[in-house]
């Protein structure tokens, strides 16, 4: 899994990039606060390498709690920022600062 951050001058703004390695999955969604952890419009396209990717701009000088929905488990970004506990959820998300 990988993130990959590209922050823009003209607005403030940084798109990120989300990339996970799941050839057997139908169906990967990356879910946050910053769209209400609703996996619709969040859906990330399958490549013909089996990975999944998508890109999305996020607000600048933020931080944001996130997960991935593979095949409806939810899992972790590997290489994010940092975790977070969360008391709703009953386990850590990953956190993403841009």
């Amino acid at each position: 899994m990988a993130i990959k951050k590209q922050y823009l001058k003209s607005k403030p703004v940084c798109k990120v990039t989300f990339t996970v390695p799941a050839e057997e999955a139908k169906k990967v969604a990356v879910v946050g606060d910053f769209n209400n952890w609703n996996p619709k419009g969040s859906t990330l396209k399958k490549l013909k390498n089996g990975t999944f990717k998508g890109t999305f701009e996020l607000p600048k000088e933020n931080t944001y709690e996130f997960r991935y929905i593979v095949d409806s488990n939810y899992i972790n970004e590997s290489e994010a920022d940092r975790y977070q506990w969360n008391d709703y959820a009953g386990t850590e998300n990953a956190v993403l600062e841009v």
